[in-house]
């Protein structure tokens, strides 16, 4: 067993695919079955099925795997520590985040980050809070950055900040007149709504709920994954939006929308770094994790 072998068998895990492995770790298709029937043969056991069109892990693969981390994880561990004695620490640190966190939150923290580890090179990925849960629970990432928990087995979260969930609407002569509404008034408006599966629409939805109001109570006019592009619908009249209070701050000062108070209707949420606490993080995560918990 080298790590080699346990690199090719975590890749494949993680993308459920022999040729996708190769293609990652910039090896032939032939080296990387040999390196998992190297494997098996030494082990006395098969690791995957590969009985249907989708690679998945036997009993023993996924008993395995957890070790396989662990150990190409020490590995990291001691080549990290090494550095770190030598005044050097580096590698592709890999962060997946939802929209907030990634266009509000991360481009200070890794900049921070870089000043003190210059040498670290980023791999940014943005996804929906769901899909980042969803990609650490399989193995796909380490961890992820998310507005919302949801209670996964072996899911940990520690908070990093807090936000609000705010009501903006046009800078029009319906709007301007308005400061406050009810939360029954809501049906009255056209509204723009952030896709299914982020942390943004959980929130919201869930406190409608509690308030006796349901998603398809409202006049939901559109349905948006970008921030950016909300906030330009809403600047050119064509509804109103429940958006984070962190992504509105330019426009606020440059008075390009109103925020309106919804009565006795408040959204406040944090947001948490999570990771699978059965599953070591790299040095590199780890070192990234301690930066922002302790900032």
């Amino acid at each position: 067993m080298d790590f080699k072998q346990l690199e090719s068998f975590i890749t494949i895990s993680k993308l459920n695919s022999f040729s996708k492995a190769a293609e990652k770790l910039f090896l032939t298709q032939p080296t990387i079955s040999n390196h998992i029937q190297s494997l098996e043969k030494e082990l006395g056991t098969i690791l995957f099925n590969r009985t249907n069109k989708k690679i998945t892990l036997t009993e023993s693969g996924e008993i395995l795997y957890e070790y396989a981390i662990s150990i190409l994880n020490k590995r990291d561990l001691a080549f990290f520590s090494l550095n770190e004695f030598k005044g050097k620490i580096e590698g592709i640190l890999e962060i997946s985040s939802s929209t907030i966190p990634e266009e509000y939150y991360l481009t200070d923290v890794i900049s921070k980050f870089n000043s003190i580890y210059p040498d670290v090179k980023y791999l940014l990925m943005k996804y929906d809070t769901k899909q980042v849960l969803d990609k650490i629970q399989m193995g796909e990432i380490d961890f992820g950055i998310v507005g919302a928990k949801k209670e996964l087995p072996n899911m940990k979260y520690i908070k990093i900040f807090d936000d609000e969930i705010v009501l903006i609407t046009p800078k029009s002569e319906r709007y301007n007149s308005i400061d406050s509404i009810n939360i029954k008034d809501l049906r009255n408006f056209p509204i723009i709504m952030r896709e299914n599966g982020s942390g943004t629409r959980e929130n919201l939805c869930k406190k409608l709920s509690d308030e006796g109001l349901q998603f398809n109570d409202l006049n939901v006019i559109a349905e948006i994954e970008s921030n950016q592009t909300i906030k330009k619908f809403v600047m050119n009249g064509l509804g109103i939006s429940f958006i984070s209070n962190r992504a509105i701050q330019d426009e606020i000062s440059m008075k390009k929308i109103n925020i309106i108070k919804v009565n006795n209707f408040s959204i406040k949420r944090s947001f948490y770094f999570a990771y699978h606490d059965k599953r070591a993080l790299s040095p590199l995560a780890k070192t990234f994790k301690d930066f922002i918990v302790n900032s």
